[in-house]
């Protein structure tokens, strides 16, 4: 066994299916996809540590992106009870690594990343990688892609401050959307909602922080 074969499998037994993730889909696409393809190079050490990992190096005025960390990121996929015939939307994929997962568990995958740069790494990766029911998508993660939906779910590469209502318009009827919550303090809530015809139910699911994504923050309220 390779050392990055390893890794992936403690990350998977010591991370992932300790923190009550059963999916057995969830579990082999992650002990079989490499992890360390989608980090830059000299974080590949780093890919399948209990944290979030920098992709994007810091700079002012820009929002620095991260691949979630593993264990939050699979609680969000069980949470979200994708069906192999599902159509899923990942918001703020990054490099890929999301929509990896989701393509070896759901029918079909829009991609969406906001990052030229990560859209392009996005593609090359996964083309390496024949997922050929993975479509990579560039524009603004808070529109979504309502042009390619509906759809039966859709996961959040990151945390949001407030319901991010234009994804969950996008959704089918009985369509979840998954997402970390951030709450005051700077932690996170692993939240689900669901459309039930022209409501939405939601609840919190477990406790799980995330870095935030770009273009969710809660708009600043005008006070007199």
């Amino acid at each position: 066994m390779t050392d990055a074969a390893r890794q992936r499998t403690n990350m998977v037994e010591s991370q992932v299916m300790t923190s009550d993730v059963t999916d057995r889909r969830i579990l082999l696409a992650m002990g079989d996809l490499p992890r360390e393809r989608f980090v830059p190079e000299a974080l590949a050490p780093l890919a399948y540590m209990d944290e979030a990992v920098p992709l994007t190096p810091a700079a002012p005025g820009v929002e620095r992106r991260w691949l979630m960390a593993p264990r939050v990121f699979a609680k969000l996929l069980q949470l979200a009870d994708i069906g192999a015939e599902a159509r899923v939307l990942d918001v703020g994929c990054a490099t890929g690594y999301s929509a990896a997962v989701l393509g070896r568990i759901a029918k079909s995958v829009v991609a969406l990343e906001c990052d030229a740069a990560l859209v392009q790494a996005a593609r090359t990766t996964l083309a390496g990688l024949a997922l050929d029911n993975v479509e990579v998508v560039e524009g603004p993660l808070a529109d979504g892609a309502a042009d390619k939906g509906p759809f039966d779910a859709i996961v959040l590469q990151g945390a949001v401050s407030e319901a991010p209502s234009t994804l969950l318009d996008q959704l089918k009827d009985g369509g979840r959307l998954v997402a970390v919550m951030r709450t005051p303090g700077g932690l996170g809530k692993g939240m689900i909602w669901r459309r039930l015809g022209r409501s939405l139910d939601q609840w919190t699911s477990f406790d799980g922080a995330a870095p935030e994504l770009p273009g969710f923050a809660r708009a600043p309220e005008f006070v007199l």
